[in-house]
């Protein structure tokens, strides 16, 4: 009888395992959606604070400048989002966690 009592525990604790990873896969996926999501509102914020500031007359205005402009600031809200930025993807993750956690479940049992 111990024998199939410890077998059946040894069963469990792997579906519980895969059910652990499945989750922190699901978890790290949504955080990096909330990152992205940080990322893309502050490069949307610096975009729209940038045009209120007046151009150089030295530089003039140049498609080139517009471009590298543009990517600066796309790799410059990158970095902030993942260092922390102003918080909003953790308050995205909070938000979205409670709901994400369903749709995981449904996912290992349809498989």
């Amino acid at each position: 009888m111990q024998i199939n009592s410890t077998n059946t525990n040894n069963g469990s604790a792997s579906v519980t395992a895969k059910s652990s990873t499945a989750d922190s896969k699901a978890d790290d996926k949504l955080k990096a959606a909330c990152k992205g999501m940080e990322a893309m509102f502050l490069n949307l914020l610096l975009t729209e604070m940038r045009k209120t500031v007046p151009q150089d007359p030295l530089l003039g205005e140049s498609n080139q400048q517009d471009i590298m402009q543009s990517m600066l600031d796309g790799e410059m809200t990158k970095n902030m989002s993942q260092s922390g930025g102003f918080g909003l993807a953790d308050m995205i993750y909070r938000q979205l966690s409670p709901l994400a956690a369903p749709a995981v479940n449904k996912e290992q049992t349809s498989k």
